[in-house]
């Protein structure tokens, strides 16, 4: 099963945030408003011609 969610939060110059409305920050629901279940997730960040993907594992 593929689910797919996307924040997007604009342009941010460089630097530390420490608020949610100026930092990417996910609330752990799906695009239906569940929260997603324990297990292993991947994520990509993408910013311009850079993109990564990471793991990233949700303990209930």
């Amino acid at each position: 099963m593929s689910l797919k969610q996307t924040l997007d939060i604009g342009h941010q110059p460089i630097g530390t945030y420490h608020h949610r409305s100026h930092a990417a920050h996910w609330d752990g629901k799906n695009a239906q408003g569940e929260f997603v279940a324990s297990g292993v997730y991947f994520y990509t960040l993408t910013a311009g011609e850079f993109s990564a993907t990471r793991r990233m594992l949700i303990l209930k």
